[in-house]
C-alpha cells in the first residue's frame, strides 16, 4: 500500500512534466500545433510587462519560446504551463497560457 501511495505522489509531482511537449518539437513543426492546447516545461529566461501587454520566454534542453501570460514568473524559474499555440505576423509563434 505504501508503494502505490508514493507512486501516486510521484504521479501528482511530476506528472505535468511528464506530459509536457518538448519545445523542440513545437519549433520544428509549429503548423501542426497551431491552435491545439499544450503543456511545456522548462526554465523562464527572459520576462517583460509593458502596460496590459506581458509574457515571457521560456526553454527546456531542445530550445526556447515565447510565451503570453498575465502571470510573470521570474527568470530562473523552473514552470509547467499550458496553453494554446497561437501566431501573428510581429511575435511569431507563442503560446498564450491559461492563466
Amino acid at each position: 500500500m505504501k508503494f502505490i501511495s508514493a507512486v501516486l505522489a510521484l504521479v501528482l509531482l511530476f506528472g505535468c512534466a511528464i506530459f509536457s511537449t518538448k519545445i523542440g518539437e513545437i519549433n520544428s513543426d509549429p503548423e501542426k500545433y497551431l491552435g491545439k492546447e499544450i503543456t511545456v516545461s522548462g526554465t523562464v529566461t527572459n520576462s517583460l510587462k509593458v502596460g496590459k501587454l506581458s509574457g515571457y520566454v521560456i526553454e527546456d534542453s531542445t530550445g526556447s519560446i515565447k510565451v503570453s501570460s498575465e502571470s510573470l514568473p521570474a527568470p530562473g524559474s523552473n514552470v509547467t504551463i499550458s496553453g494554446t499555440l497561437v501566431h501573428d505576423s510581429f511575435f511569431g509563434y507563442y503560446i498564450l497560457a491559461k492563466n
